[in-house]
Order: C-alpha cells, then sequence, then structure tokens
C-alpha cells in the first residue's frame, strides 16, 4: 500500500511537472525550431541541435509556468483548466515560481552558448507571452494577435541559431507561422467559447461566435497558404521550395482552407474542432516538407 501511495505521488508530481510546463505544446515549439535550424544550416552540428532543443523547451516551459501563475485564479473558474497544479491545490505558486524562474535562466543561457540574437529572441518571446498577451487576454481579442508573435518566433528562432542572422529567410518562417495562429486560435477560441468567458476570455475577434469570426479566420487562413509559398519565386534568399514541394505545401493549405469554409458555412463547435485538429496537422507538415525538400534538392 505504502508502494502504491508513494509511486502515485511520483506519478502526480511528473505529470503536474509537465502540466505547469504545457509539455505538450513545449514539445510542438522545440519541433518548431528544430525545422528552422534544419532549414538554415548547411552542416548540422548535433550539439546545436540539442542546446537548442533543450533551451527552447525550457523558455516554452517558463512562460506557461508563469502564464498559469497570472491566472491562477481565472484558470479555477473554467472547465478545462481548474485541475492544472495551481488552482488545484496541488502546486503552490512558490513552487511555480521557482520552475519558471530556473527555467528562463537555464533557457536563456542555453540559447545564449548557441548565439547572443537566439537568447535575445528566446527572452522577447518569454516578455512578451508574459507580461503582454497573458495580461491582455481577458481585455481584449487583439491579445491574439500580441500572442502571436511570441508564437511565431521559434520557426525564426532556429534559423537564428543556424546562422546567426536575422534576415528575410528567418522573417518568412516568422510570418508563415504568425499568420497560422490565427485559425488555429480561433479554431480553439471557438469550440471552447463558453469555458473561457467563465474565465473572462474574449478570443475571437468579433468576441462572438459569428460570421465576422469565420470570415476572418478564413482570411487568415489564406494569408498563411500565400505566404507558405512564397519561397518558391526566388527572393527569400537562400530559402527556397522546389515546385515539387511548393504543390504539396499549396494542397495542405487548401486543406486547411476547405476546414475554415466549413466552419463558416455550419458556424458549429465541431466545426471549429475540426479546423483546429487540420492547422495542427498542416504546420507540422509544412515545416516536415521544407525540410525534405531541401534536403533532397
Amino acid at each position: 500500500m505504502g508502494y502504491s501511495k508513494s509511486s502515485l505521488a511520483t506519478h502526480s508530481v511528473i505529470s503536474d511537472f509537465k502540466e505547469i510546463t504545457k509539455m505538450r505544446l513545449a514539445l510542438s515549439v522545440v519541433f518548431s525550431s528544430l525545422a528552422g535550424y534544419m532549414l538554415g544550416v548547411d552542416v548540422v552540428d548535433l550539439k546545436t541541435l540539442v542546446l537548442l532543443a533543450f533551451g527552447g523547451y525550457f523558455m516554452v516551459g517558463a512562460s506557461n509556468a508563469y502564464n498559469q501563475i497570472i491566472e491562477k485564479d481565472l484558470d479555477a473558474l473554467m472547465e478545462r483548466t481548474k485541475n492544472r497544479p495551481i488552482p488545484s491545490g496541488r502546486m503552490t505558486v512558490t513552487t511555480a515560481f521557482i520552475i519558471a524562474s530556473v527555467f528562463t535562466l537555464l533557457g536563456i543561457i542555453i540559447l545564449y552558448s548557441i548565439n547572443k540574437q537566439t537568447a535575445m529572441f528566446g527572452a522577447i518571446s518569454i516578455f512578451l507571452y508574459t507580461c503582454v498577451y497573458t495580461p491582455l487576454k481577458t481585455k481584449t481579442p487583439l491579445a491574439v494577435f500580441v500572442g502571436a508573435i511570441p508564437g511565431a518566433i521559434p520557426f525564426m528562432l532556429g534559423w537564428v541559431a543556424a546562422t546567426d542572422d536575422f534576415g528575410i529567410e528567418p522573417g518568412t518562417l516568422f510570418a508563415l507561422q504568425f499568420f497560422w495562429q490565427f485559425p488555429h486560435f480561433w479554431a480553439i477560441g471557438w469550440f471552447l467559447f463558453e469555458d473561457y468567458k467563465k474565465g473572462g476570455f474574449y478570443m475571437l475577434p468579433t468576441g462572438k461566435q459569428d460570421k465576422g469570426t469565420a470570415v476572418q479566420t478564413i482570411m487568415y487562413t489564406i494569408w498563411t497558404l500565400l505566404v507558405s509559398i512564397i519561397p518558391v519565386f526566388g527572393f527569400t534568399g537562400t530559402l527556397s521550395l522546389s515546385i515539387v514541394a511548393t504543390c504539396v505545401v499549396f494542397v495542405l493549405g487548401l486543406g486547411m482552407l476547405y476546414y475554415a469554409i466549413k466552419l463558416f458555412k455550419k458556424m458549429t463547435e465541431l466545426a471549429a474542432k475540426q479546423l483546429m485538429l487540420a492547422s495542427v496537422s498542416y504546420i507540422t507538415l509544412v515545416q516536415i516538407v521544407y525540410v525534405v525538400d531541401k534536403f533532397i534538392r
């Protein structure tokens, strides 16, 4: 009996740690930055790749822990978040703050060891996410625009880590992930609308599940699709795409657009959930296509 209790305690400590740092989200962000790195390098350096993975994870984990400290009272009001470590009472604010602070330090030190610019963009993303995006979420739907900036940094961060240079190439990667976040965020905001309302969050551009929100979702999906094929035209420096890869990326974009239009037609939470899942598949597959295309050409 004693054994099962202690193993249960260990399990809950590990699962709480995973939850306070949002491990799944953090790993998807790390995936983005590694894809950006692969696009930027001539020769892959395993040490830099490992440093970037850990540095990126610490940065995102820190941002998520700070976010949950700030929103602990609001999280307690929502079904989706009331069982998080802090509102449920399983973790104290002090513990969470220590985790967040240690993660911030480790993240910046590790990214700094790659190069100064990588550390700078990492620090900017933590600051914007924690000090600007999080407080704005309960004030205005424009918070999503601010949140899209730190959210778009990882893909670009990988390129900067590889080249120590910020130019048109990482700018394009940033733009792609920036525009993509709107249909992704708004789809989540749509199907969790009632839950978000309990916490006082208004994530949708019009503040409502209406045609206006659905139209803007379609518009930003089209922007994402257009940005994704820009590298084929040859004016994004060393970031380029073959015709075949461009066609694949374009078709993936049409897939996401199909679900955005479906949301406009159906206006249901199910359609929003389908768009959210489509958007996650889209960004992952596009990043894979970009990287594979670079290495097989």
